[in-house]
């Protein structure tokens, strides 16, 4: 597969330059991390070569500087907030980051559970915490939050919440997904460091949007498609522009607060020792790209993926019209089609010569194979049978599982099961051959090839089903699917 991003640069530069913000403010640098430490699959998407858990990478080179705080909201721990990712809640999830960061040798200091206005479902987390022997802080609602400066920087205010204790120079605020209020336990930090007389800073660590990328870049344009549902939108920094003469990108959130967040660092500091949102960010990503031609087209890919994801959505729940509308007007902007994308083309003029729903993979070396359903097989569990054998070169007429092999388990899914469908899904198929391997050359040769897959884009005329998206997520398989639900 081809890669367009320098991963080991990217760890060095990226590490030098957070040092160096801490070198800035002399005692303490909070730095709050936008999108995710690890598991940034996004990121890794839009830029080959960037690894899912480079982020976390560069932070164990900081790791004799760095503690981790971790920040939930009251208001997601109450309605159970779901990471659309992984399927576990925003609670869970931050005991799962926990854990990943101390594996790591990272140390986590505590949590702060923000938005807190006595909710009883804040209470029993933060006992549940207190249990495994985590330091749990409250933050509270603040009326007027963020646009009453003066209620904010006050006893009243931010000096209401409680302080939290740290040790190192370096604090990495991070949460299980937007709006658990980072920002907000930041500033209320330095509030209460000011108090203490420590001299402590604040900056941002966000990936995207790349600040020294075009704003129309197709990585930054991937960055819009990725949080329509935030309704988030790529601009000119103005700030920046007047301060400096140059023209570098921010978002729209970033761009409003700011002229709140310079009022806060004045009554906070005497003055601000920033003069633009993108002066807070410390972020090195876009001199990191090595081909900056595979870096578009993957971008590419993924804002045509994001809009078959939220057209899958819009299919399934009807409550995202907005977010549609958002990508596919991203799309002109692009000049994009969902034609761009060779699979969609291909699994299309599959499913008009046979009747049937089909899907196609592209392999890493730019080989097309399709597929279509049987009787037997979802389009899926055989694309990935003709794309494994296509790979060990095994020919396409030879059978890896005995039809005989498939009935049982056909009546065991319809008769005692009691399921609709009858087709395998691909977890039954990679099951079924796994089983077959030890006395079939065959099966082990195509069992050997699913690393192979990994990288590459597959599409599907019909919706999948939840097993099937999460096998192809397991192979490190770009997915889209038509906006059409399966007949049973």
């Amino acid at each position: 597969m081809r890669t367009g991003f320098d991963n080991d640069k990217y760890l060095k530069i990226q590490s030098e330059h957070i040092k160096q913000r801490i070198e800035q403010f002399g005692d303490k640098l909070y730095l709050e991390f936008g999108g995710k430490l690890f598991d940034d699959h996004h990121a890794s998407r839009v830029l080959p070569g960037f690894l899912p858990d480079s982020k976390l990478h560069m932070l164990m080179q900081l790791s004799e500087y760095a503690e981790v705080l971790m920040v939930i909201s009251a208001l997601d721990i109450e309605k159970n907030k779901t990471r659309g990712d992984l399927g576990i809640t925003y609670d869970e999830d931050v005991l799962r980051l926990r854990a990943e960061f101390e594996k790591v040798g990272l140390y986590v200091s505590g949590v702060v559970i923000t938005h807190y206005n006595g909710q009883a479902s804040a209470d029993l987390y933060r006992k549940r915490l207190e249990r495994l022997n985590i330091k749990v802080y409250y933050h509270y609602t603040i009326e007027g939050y963020p646009n009453n400066v003066a209620l904010i920087d006050s006893d009243e205010g931010f000096g209401k919440n409680d302080f939290v204790v740290t040790t190192r120079p370096l604090v990495v605020v991070t949460a299980p997904g937007p709006g658990s209020g980072k920002m907000a336990v930041c500033l209320s930090q330095l509030y209460h460091e000011n108090k203490r007389g420590v001299k402590a800073g604040y900056a941002k660590f966000e990936t995207f949007p790349v600040w020294n990328l075009p704003l129309k870049h197709p990585v930054n344009m991937a960055y819009e498609a990725a949080t329509a549902d935030l309704n988030d939108v790529n601009m000119i920094d103005p700030f920046h522009l007047e301060a400096y003469g140059d023209i570098v990108v921010n978002y729209n959130r970033d761009i409003e607060i700011f002229p709140v967040l310079n009022a806060l660092f004045e009554g906070i500091y005497g003055e601000s020792p920033y003069k633009s949102p993108t002066d807070m960010g410390v972020n090195m990503i876009g001199f990191c790209m090595s081909d900056e031609d595979v870096c578009c087209d993957a971008a590419r890919e993924e804002i045509i993926r994001r809009y078959y994801s939220a057209l899958c959505h819009l299919a399934e729940k009807g409550d995202n019209e907005h977010e549609v509308n958002k990508i596919s007007l991203i799309m002109k902007q692009a000049k994009l089609s969902t034609e761009y994308r060779k699979t969609t083309v291909a699994a299309r003029e599959r499913k008009e010569i046979e009747g049937v729903p089909a899907s196609a993979i592209e392999l890493q070396d730019g080989t097309i194979i399709t597929a279509r359903t049987s009787p037997l097989l979802g389009p899926s569990a055989a694309l990935i049978l003709n794309a494994t054998k296509h790979l060990a070169g095994i020919p396409h007429p030879v059978k890896l599982i005995p039809e005989e092999m498939i009935s049982p388990i056909q009546k065991t899914k319809l008769e005692y099961l009691h399921g609709n469908n009858p087709r395998l899904h691909t977890d039954e198929v990679l099951v079924a051959i796994s089983m077959l391997s030890n006395e079939d050359e065959n099966c082990g040769k195509a069992l050997e090839q699913l690393p192979k897959l990994n990288g590459c884009q597959v599409h599907s005329t019909v919706m999948l089903s939840e097993v099937d998206r999460k096998i192809f997520k397991k192979l490190g398989v770009g997915l889209t699917c038509d906006p059409v639900k399966k007949v049973k």
